[in-house]
């Protein structure tokens, strides 16, 4: 069976690039003995976050509890009940239409109250104690109860 001439051309590419494969693995073998071995391409970090070519003084290491790690919005622990409980005065409320405001008297913030939210009846300028829930527009005030 004869071989056609680019069957022949096609085998000698092939043993070419093969042999120039080997001649660069060879020559990778031959320049890694130049240095090029794992403790000269390590980089470390010194206690200021920079990066240095010689390792770290193990004197200055300093040991870090990983609980004491807070990533994100800091754990809140249980809350005073009492501290929930606000004190305001009644500005503005509105029998017919079911709401009204209460001006804070710590922060003189005006908070949004509904009827519903009401364990009594109310009027402008009565003193309640009121707690504060955060709703889809802001804060609203929830138990409002009167200071009597």
């Amino acid at each position: 069976m004869a071989e056609t001439w680019n069957k022949k051309e096609r085998e000698k590419k092939k043993q070419q690039s093969k042999k120039e494969k080997a001649e660069r693995k060879q020559e990778r073998k031959e320049n890694s003995k130049d240095g090029n071995n794992l403790d000269s391409m390590m980089a470390y970090l010194d206690e200021n976050g920079n990066l240095s070519s010689k390792p770290p003084d193990p004197r200055k290491k300093i040991t870090i509890n990983v609980e004491d790690i807070e990533i994100g919005v800091p754990k809140h622990g249980p809350e005073d009940p009492e501290d929930l409980v606000r004190k305001g005065t009644v500005t503005f409320f509105n029998d017919a239409k079911g709401y009204g405001f209460i001006k804070d008297q710590d922060t003189q913030d005006s908070i949004f109250v509904h009827i519903n939210a009401l364990t009594e009846a109310i009027k402008e300028n009565n003193k309640v104690t009121f707690e504060i829930e955060m709703g889809a527009k802001g804060a609203n005030a929830v138990n409002v109860k009167l200071i009597k």
